[in-house]
């Protein structure tokens, strides 16, 4: 029997399951049956067992912040500057300061097969910064520079994060290790 559910309980029952027996171990079909949903429900709020972890909510909140910042800025400088506005948005730092976006985070680091998923959702990401920086004047080898250096930068900083014993808070992980870039760019 097929119950209502909403994405959040799905995701943490998808993640529960993830930590106990291991990313790779886990189907689609049993994260639905602990959910007591059917596989078309998963479907309809994930679009794959990847996405669970990979997916990215912040992809459209980067782009708009970074189109935000002033064009005359550098391009590097914009996309530091509009990565962490748009961290910094209450609904950003309420899932920033989950323990399940350290879960995710984690579970990501520690699965090779994940990999190439990660490397889509930032591939994804970047395209939307360097459409942002284009549309308002920085030539597509800037763009492309600039948003490549700061998601290089980000994934590498929260891969580091997830692995330390005591992690700091991610949000201030991340302004720092971004804002380190910035000698660069002025």
């Amino acid at each position: 029997m097929t119950v209502p559910i909403d994405r959040r309980r799905l995701h943490d029952i998808a993640l529960r399951l993830f930590r106990e027996f291991g990313y790779d171990t886990v189907s689609v079909a049993q994260i639905a049956e602990a959910a007591g949903v059917s596989r078309m429900t998963f479907f309809r709020h994930f679009s794959s067992k990847e996405s669970v972890l990979v997916e990215d909510m912040f992809d459209p909140a980067i782009a708009l912040a970074v189109a935000a910042q002033p064009a005359s800025a550098h391009p590097l400088e914009r996309v530091v500057g509009g990565f962490l506005a748009a961290l910094s948005e209450p609904e950003a730092a309420r899932e920033l300061s989950s323990p399940q976006f350290r879960d995710r985070i984690q579970l990501v680091a520690a699965t090779p097969s994940l990999r190439g998923a990660v490397w889509a959702s930032s591939a994804a990401t970047e395209q939307a910064i360097r459409e942002a920086l284009v549309s308002s004047g920085a030539s597509a080898d800037q763009a492309r520079a600039a948003a490549g250096a700061v998601m290089g930068a980000a994934t590498a900083i929260l891969l580091g994060w997830a692995a330390e014993p005591e992690p700091s808070h991610v949000a201030m992980a991340l302004a720092g290790g971004l804002q380190s870039l910035l000698g660069s760019a002025r």
